[in-house]
């Protein structure tokens, strides 16, 4: 029996997960195309004039079953993916981008959304949603190919088999060179020093469950924090930087032929559908619309922040020197010195400020500030099933209505991938039924796991990507929207990072920090001082920090606006764009592109810009709180009303307007981040 062939009688219909089983998966993608197809075919042959409902709508809601399937799937290899799940992928991703490729290639299924797009144009019976849906559905067909001849029809198959089957295993080759190296240090090597007593604990774990004594440091982000920040030994932090920052780099595991051979598919696939590079075809849909006002952000951001950086990084050489350091600063001195300096100019030890943040006491907190602002209850369920031991389970109410399950899984493993994100196993949406279907949210995060000594204590930056993540999380809870793919997170790239980012300010807020922020053992408040200083922290390095995402949202363009035949040297090119933003000495054995997954094998190539565009929105979104409160519920409310439960059913400059009253500024982010 395959569990993906019954009806679930599960709490709230989620996913046995218990029952499922990596051979599960590939007869379950098999029937589930077999019987998309067929929902395709039961459009293509229905008899009636082609008309929003029996061909928009109907396809919206085909080949649900096969939804669920590579919901499932999918969110589990990002998280929890073995080598079998791995294995798997390879066998299911050929046929997937089979059949999307049959799909959007249909010439009788296009002939009926096209007439239907058509006789929009002339009538304009179509409003809101309805009108988004169309069009969405109309680009997503002319983007697959149906408007190419025989020949490019089968040329944009190859291509985009190729470009699945690159991004997979990109991904692959990422996570295993993350989990290929490690450092290890005997318990009495002098090695140690500065470190602290919390990550050395983690550390002690993970040699002992490698049959060693002592401590292991490998290359997820926590381990890698830990060293850069506190070992005072600097060889120790050379030697972590230099292997962090070559993964997949001239290594078994090098990305470099994946990354041109990427780049090469994206290209060609630009071109057959008649844009002049990827980043053209890419910003078509996007908040952003063009390269002219992506480059306007960045170019005045970067005008902005450069000098700002550049006179930061000269007063932390500074301050090193006065230290006692001796030599050329380099990268890996960088973060164990801000650390020493923010000590010395916030009297804040970020290390100490663990203590305040137990991670089930931030779990309430964050769950409280929704509470106050969107008056929503969370409540622990043990009879859902969850995908891994670690997972914490919750059904979400708001008043006495259900809106979501919500999954929380918090620490790093080796079958995870790095970094933190916010997914579905459903999307929010209506059934032909009229039936409000809620959905399944899940955030996946690396954070500082416990010890058999103490619970685990998030840093401020876990914290805060916690509260990035959750904001993402609201966008799929209280969504309100009639398709799935318009609800939810499904909004432009560069507007779904808005939700995500507001939710962040709250960090440096006393009226959300002393709700929940308390010593794990004594339980005694967070002190005044340390709240005044982390809103004083918020400046801290900034023009730094920011300078670093511009070079990011650069770097992104510059792949995805040259010419693919141009793409030899991969790190060369990737120091051209780094080069013009460079504040630190060159790291000659590092390439951050070979495990950039943002871009290789995320959602975010030639978008990654949005990070910046939507920290605009919300900065100028933020002052509206600021202005009224930021624990006022009307505010709330109409954010809520007017952003979050409207997912991408709503065009996103209407969005932004209806709630602040006007286009977005960059004023309240300069301001804010201390540039202007």
């Amino acid at each position: 029996m395959n569990p993906f062939t019954e009806k679930w009688s599960t709490p709230r219909q989620t996913p046995p997960f218990n029952e499922i089983k990596t051979e599960h998966y590939l007869p379950a993608f098999e029937q589930a195309i077999t019987k998309a197809k067929q929902d395709i075919e039961h459009i293509v042959n229905n008899t009636e004039t082609p008309d929003f409902q029996n061909t928009i709508v109907a396809l919206d809601r085909a080949g649900e079953q096969l939804s669920t399937v590579a919901d499932i799937f999918f969110n589990i290899l990002e998280c929890d993916g073995d080598d079998d799940m791995h294995a798997t992928a390879e066998k299911v991703q050929p046929i997937l981008v089979e059949y999307e490729n049959e799909v959007y290639q249909h010439p009788g299924l296009f002939a009926r959304v096209k007439a239907v797009y058509e006789q929009q144009q002339n009538d304009h019976a179509l409003q809101g949603a309805d009108k988004i849906l169309l069009e969405k559905t109309y680009d997503a067909f002319v983007s697959g190919g149906s408007n190419l001849s025989a020949t490019d029809k089968q040329h944009y198959r190859e291509l985009t088999m190729k470009l699945a089957n690159c991004q997979l295993d990109f991904g692959q080759r990422a996570l295993k060179a993350t989990n290929a190296w490690f450092v290890h240090l005997e318990k009495d090597s002098p090695r140690i020093a500065g470190i602290p007593d919390s990550a050395l604990s983690i550390a002690a774990q993970k040699a002992a469950e490698k049959g060693l004594n002592g401590y292991v440091f490998g290359l997820s982000a926590p381990d890698v924090n830990a060293i850069l920040t506190y070992a005072d030994d600097r060889s120790l932090r050379e030697e972590v930087f230099i292997h962090s920052g070559k993964k997949a780099y001239h290594d078994e595991f090098d990305n470099c032929e994946n990354i041109k051979e990427i780049l090469k598919c994206r290209e060609q696939i630009a071109h057959l559908l008649g844009y002049a590079h990827y980043a053209d075809y890419a910003l078509r849909n996007r908040m952003a619309k063009d390269l002219p006002h992506v480059y306007q952000l960045l170019d005045e951001l970067k005008a902005a922040a450069l000098p700002v950086a550049k006179r930061e990084i000269e007063e932390l050489k500074q301050f090193a020197k006065d230290q006692g350091f001796e030599g050329d600063f380099q990268r890996w001195d960088l973060n164990y010195y801000m650390e020493k300096l923010r000590q010395k100019k916030f009297s804040i030890d970020m290390e100490k400020m663990k203590v305040y943040f137990p991670l089930n006491q931030v779990i309430d907190g964050v769950f409280g500030l929704a509470s106050t602002l969107y008056d929503l209850r969370f409540l622990p369920s043990e009879s859902i099933q969850k995908y891994h031991p670690e997972v914490k389970v919750y059904e979400v109410f708001r008043g006495e209505r259900f809106m979501a399950v919500l999954y929380l899984d918090f620490h790093p493993r080796s079958t995870k991938r790095s970094g933190a994100w916010m997914t579905e196993f459903r999307d929010q949406h209506y059934d032909a039924e009229g039936h409000d279907i809620r959905p399944w949210v899940s955030l996946v995060m690396n954070f500082t796991p416990p010890t058999t000594e103490q619970p685990s204590l998030l840093t401020v930056d876990e914290v805060n990507t916690f509260l990035h993540e959750f904001g993402h999380a609201l966008n799929g809870m209280l969504s309100e929207v009639k398709y799935s793919t318009l609800s939810g997170t499904h909004s432009p790239r560069d507007f779904v990072e808005l939700p995500s980012q507001l939710n962040e300010n709250w960090l440096t807020e006393p009226e959300f920090l002393n709700t929940f922020a308390r010593h794990y053992k004594t339980g005694e408040p967070i002190p005044a001082q340390y709240v005044k200083q982390l809103k004083n922290l918020n400046r801290f390095m900034a023009g730094y920090l920011c300078v670093r995402q511009l070079s990011f949202g650069y770097l992104d363009m510059m792949w995805h606006t040259m010419p693919a035949k141009d793409v030899d040297d991969v790190r060369g090119l990737e120091r051209s764009v780094f080069d013009t933003l460079e504040v630190l000495p060159v790291v000659p054995e590092t390439c951050m592109s070979t495990t950039f997954g943002h871009l290789f094998s995320g959602g975010y190539a030639a978008g990654y810009y949005g990070y910046k565009w939507a920290e605009m929105l919300e900065a100028d979104a933020f002052a509206l709180f600021k202005e009224t409160g930021v624990m006022n519920k009307e505010t709330a409310k109409r954010y809520l009303e007017t952003i979050l439960s409207k997912g991408g059913s709503v065009d996103a400059m209407e969005m932004f307007v209806n709630f602040r009253g006007r286009e977005p500024k960059i004023d309240s982010l300069l301001e804010r981040d201390g540039l202007r």
